[in-house]
């Protein structure tokens, strides 16, 4: 890479996309221990506190670890360490951008229950169920929460891919969802909720993926048309 080249961003950035590349070209390994922040910055032509806040930065990003005494390595990059933080998103956002996400997690649940229902097993079915019948059993909104998100969850990981499962996570703010319990409670929607879950088990018993599809979309859309309520009292 030519460093006379003008370069856009700070002089971290460029460190950061550097070691970025690095382990997109297969130069560093997961798992393998990175040159001394002196070597690797003498090796990529950039000062030692650039290196060092390039570093920091991807630690918190989940990308490169700090093992004391040891040294700075590669993490294994599983999607889940990697998207940690996108749960902040979640978390922070109000309004307008909220529903924003809903639209983002309408569409992956969707697709997730829909993968479930193909791929789930037996075990995973039976797990998705425990979760359901708990939520029945019970009118407290902190239990029924705890197993919506478990039941969730359950369906995210027998869709069988990873990433997604992550980045849904990311989107399920436990926050969120506990407001969304609490605006159920009162406006005694609870029961309706409950047919929407056993709608989306319904489908993964029969293995149906389009019906799951639907399904998910259903509820997830609930959510979504409750929150466009409260934005506009």
């Amino acid at each position: 890479m030519d460093e006379s080249a003008p370069q856009k961003g700070t002089v971290t950035q460029r460190a950061i996309e550097r070691i970025k590349a690095m382990i997109g070209e297969g130069r560093l390994e997961p798992g393998q221990r990175l040159p001394t922040e002196r070597d690797l910055a003498a090796q990529l032509g950039m000062s030692r506190s650039s290196m060092r806040e390039a570093i920091r930065a991807l630690t918190v990003l989940g990308v490169l670890e700090a093992r004391h005494g040891s040294g700075i390595y590669v993490t294994q990059l599983e999607a889940g360490d990697l998207l940690e933080t996108f749960g902040v998103v979640a978390d922070l956002s109000r309004g307008p951008r909220l529903v924003e996400l809903l639209e983002v997690r309408r569409i992956l649940e969707s697709t997730a229950t829909a993968l479930a229902a193909a791929r789930i097993t037996a075990d995973q079915l039976a797990e998705v169920e425990k979760h359901l019948l708990a939520m029945n059993a019970t009118d407290d909104p902190e239990e029924i929460l705890a197993h919506d998100l478990a039941f969730h969850r359950e369906i995210a990981a027998a869709a069988g891919n990873e990433t997604m499962a992550a980045i849904l996570e990311g989107l399920s703010s436990r926050t969120f969802r506990a407001r969304v319990w609490r605006g159920y409670e009162e406006e005694g929607a609870f029961e309706r909720t409950r047919r929407e879950h056993a709608a989306i088990h319904r489908a993964l018993v029969a293995h149906d993926p389009e019906a799951a599809r639907a399904a998910a979309a259903a509820h997830v859309g609930e959510v979504e048309q409750w929150l466009r309520t409260q934005l506009t009292q």
